[in-house]
């Protein structure tokens, strides 16, 4: 993947590609999850640290039998043992339900699909009874091999004696010098041991991810999945190939959603919400009616209903913004709070700000909030109207049904009812005499 970071903490529709295998062994109900990480993935159990897993350290990289022989003394005795891999994210449950099964009845079970094109993979290769004999790696095929349509995907489940046994009898004789998981195929079968297999429920269970192209690929199988789900849920989506869900989304009745829209953590949209195209929002929830027009950020936000905001609008942390508000263009509002009916409509900053209904806010005006240590507070109450370019410098109260002039910059408190206006004097002067002294 040419990163620092270890594979199985690369991303699929916003989660670790480990955190869905995770999920389907918890899906299918399996008493224990034991983990097997290298000795450069110390970031693995860390990112992971809330889960119920036993972590095993593989301190040397020495292949799939090797990692596996790790994780067995781990396992509880007399039961069967289901081996998955970290970077095959998109595996069912309902297949290794079935896989685990087959193996319950004292037998190795081996998950295998049918693909048009099986270059790379493992060959099925069986006895004219149809019985599996051996899997033959892509490398080692010779012609007629490789015409053979069903490959080995990975996934296999057993006894937990009989893979003990296999495991301890991995040898590494060859070009690798690594333990190959796949050699106990061949034991089973010497062993007299049947070996079954069954089939994915899906193609895309059958990919794995070892570069990028890869992973972009699974995200588009991902998003296209996550897609469907809100369009038979109800939500409107203008075209699932430009949307990306990176986390989980709960919507309403009605709900339409444009082209590239990225939605990251966790949203909920209440009825009727319309998303135009080009915006990013994450972890926000966003009321009855609201509407977000293009191009705008949010991320943080409770967006109550019969709002509209933007085009061209960050919405930061911590803001909470009213019934019925307008948010326009050019506008950045951080960790405040805007009452019912209020106007922001372009070209203005509010940051760690409590504004009040039916405020104007004028365009150009902005809070300083910051003094280059500290972070302070605007309040500003009900019915007030500020002017264009004005600054407000925190800590600052503004009353009720006040007024404040265009150009102002207001460092005192104004009381309801009060206008105020703080601008320097106008002189004007000939044309011509301003003119010879900028010359």
């Amino acid at each position: 993947m040419h990163s620092d970071k270890p594979k199985s903490l690369q991303q699929i529709g916003g989660k670790p590609m480990l955190h869905y295998i995770v999920d389907c062994a918890r899906n299918v109900g399996f008493d224990r999850i034991h983990v097997v990480y290298g000795a450069n993935g110390q970031e693995i159990p860390k990112t992971f640290a809330q889960e119920d897993i036993n972590w095993v350290l593989q301190a040397e990289a020495l292949g799939t039998g090797h990692a596996a022989l790790q994780a067995i003394p781990h396992v509880i005795p007399n039961s069967v043992v289901c081996i998955l891999y970290g970077d095959n994210p998109l595996i069912d449950p309902k297949t290794i339900s079935r896989l685990t099964e087959l193996a319950k009845g004292n037998r190795l079970a081996l998950l295998t699909t049918e693909l048009k094109d099986p270059t790379g993979y493992g060959r099925i290769k069986r006895n004219d009874d149809g019985k599996l004999q051996k899997i033959v790696e892509h490398k080692d095929t010779n012609e007629n091999e490789r015409k053979i349509m069903e490959v080995n995907v990975g996934p296999l489940a057993a006894p937990t004696s009989l893979l003990k046994g296999w495991l301890t009898r991995l040898d590494n004789h060859n070009n690798q010098r690594e333990y190959y998981l796949t050699d106990i195929i061949d034991f089973a079968v010497s062993d007299g041991i049947e070996v079954s297999t069954g089939k994915t429920l899906h193609r895309c269970e059958s990919l794995g991810i070892n570069n990028r192209f890869d992973q972009a690929q699974l995200e588009r199988i991902v998003q296209l999945n996550k897609a469907k789900d809100l369009m038979h849920s109800g939500v409107q989506i203008a075209d699932p190939a430009r949307f990306d869900l990176r986390g989980e989304c709960r919507a309403g009745k009605d709900c339409q959603i444009d082209v590239n829209v990225v939605l990251e953590g966790t949203v909920n949209l209440e009825n009727n919400v319309v998303i135009e195209a080009n915006n990013v929002i994450r972890n926000s929830n966003l009321g009855d009616g609201v509407t977000i027009l293009p191009n705008c950020v949010i991320e943080g936000a409770k967006i109550e209903e019969g709002c509209t905001i933007g085009p061209y609008a960050r919405i930061r942390p911590g803001t909470k913004i009213g019934k019925n508000c307008r948010v326009g263009n050019f506008v950045e509002i951080k960790n405040s709070e805007i009452g019912e009916g209020s106007k922001v409509n372009h070209l203005a900053y509010i940051g760690d700000s409590e504004i009040g209904k039916n405020v104007n806010f004028g365009a150009g005006s902005i809070t300083c909030n910051y003094d280059g240590q500290n972070k302070h507070r605007t309040r500003i109450g009900n019915d007030v109207f500020i002017g264009s370019n004005v600054s407000l410098v925190a800590p600052l109260e503004i009353g009720n049904k006040t007024v404040i002039g265009a150009g102002s910059t207001i460092t005192k408190d104004v009381e309801s009812g009060q206008a105020a206006v703080e601008r320097s004097n106008t002189r004007v002067v000939p044309a011509n005499r301003l003119i010879s002294r900028i010359k």
